[in-house]
Parts: C-alpha cells; sequence; structure tokens
C-alpha cells in the first residue's frame, strides 16, 4: 500500500514502454533523482494511454502499469519537466480524470474539541 504522504513527481517527456523498473530508475537517476527515496515516479507512453509507476517501497522496486481502454491520461504539456503532485492527483490521474483540478483545501485546526 502506497502512504499517503509519499512525494509524486509527473515526467511530462513521453518514455520508451518496453522499460521495465531498472529502465525507469535509470531514467529518475539521469534525471539527477534519487530512485530509491520513496517517492513515487509517473512516465507516460507516447499516447498518453498508458502510465507506469516506479516505487521503492523500502523492501523492493514496484513497478504500476495502467492502460485506458478509451481515453487517455490528462498531462502536462511535453517538456524537460518534472511535475510534482500530490496523493490526491496521483489518485485523480489513475482513474483518468484531470488531476490538475484536484486541489487540497487548508483545515484550521479547532480552536477546542468538544
Amino acid at each position: 500500500m502506497i502512504p499517503t504522504g509519499v512525494k509524486v513527481y509527473l515526467a511530462s517527456q513521453p518514455v520508451d514502454f518496453r522499460k521495465g523498473p531498472d529502465g525507469l530508475v535509470g531514467l529518475v537517476r539521469d534525471a539527477g533523482a534519487d530512485p530509491f527515496n520513496g517517492a513515487l515516479y509517473v512516465f507516460r507512453a507516447k499516447r498518453a494511454d498508458r502510465i507506469k509507476i516506479v516505487w521503492w517501497d523500502g523492501t523492493g522496486l514496484c513497478l504500476y502499469a495502467k492502460r485506458l481502454e478509451k481515453a487517455a491520461f490528462c498531462w502536462p504539456r511535453i517538456g524537460n519537466t518534472r511535475v510534482q503532485m500530490s496523493y490526491a492527483q496521483l489518485l485523480a490521474l489513475i482513474e483518468g480524470m484531470d488531476w490538475k483540478r484536484v486541489r487540497t483545501v487548508p483545515v484550521n485546526r479547532p480552536q477546542s474539541a468538544g
């Protein structure tokens, strides 16, 4: 299970989807990040109908893959940027929704209980 506070990074550039977990970890390293820091790294295929997520959970390397049958994943403009997203935004992305519309609402701490 993925912890809710995990950092999530989205690569805006499409990748070769023949790559497995080791190849994707190599892309994370090439970008200057540590693939074993507990963050999730999300990649897309050229047509944006498939995603792969690579994640080190502390015991091993996990690979999640999903293909949408009749739609495309909402993705930022293609470029050499890395986008950080929230856990809630990741869940929306995986469901094929527009994750950019998901925003966190600040919650004020209650003054007293009861």
